[in-house]
């Protein structure tokens, strides 16, 4: 059993930053995919950015060229860098690798 603990979320105002990571209990981002995914209220979930276990990333059109995703693999630990913030980008943030997903972290971005 694999546990994803996800951390950094927090209240920022628009156009702002935050570095959410994500920390495995056991190497795990270095043999697999990994994903950060965020649901809004109301919303669906959705998949935000991936990272294979080559180092490629991948990332969905509403946050190219803001959000960089990026592994450690001694810390077994997974980030995503977010810049320039959007309202719109206000959700729970979670990690998920394979069938294992951490609790998420809530990042709110308004003035």
């Amino acid at each position: 059993q694999v546990q994803l603990v996800e951390s950094g979320g927090g209240l920022v105002q628009p156009g702002g930053s935050l570095r959410l990571s994500c920390a495995a209990s056991g190497r795990i981002f270095s043999i697999v995919a990994t994903g950060w995914h965020r649901q809004a209220p109301g919303k669906e979930r959705e998949l935000v950015a991936t990272i294979t276990n080559d180092g490629s990333t991948d990332y969905a059109d509403s946050v190219k060229g803001r959000f960089t995703i990026s592994r450690d693999d001694a810390k077994n630990t997974v980030y995503l860098q977010m810049n320039s913030l959007k309202p719109e980008d206000t959700a729970v943030y979670y990690c998920n690798a394979m069938i294992f997903w951490g609790r998420g972290t809530q990042v709110t971005v308004s003035s």
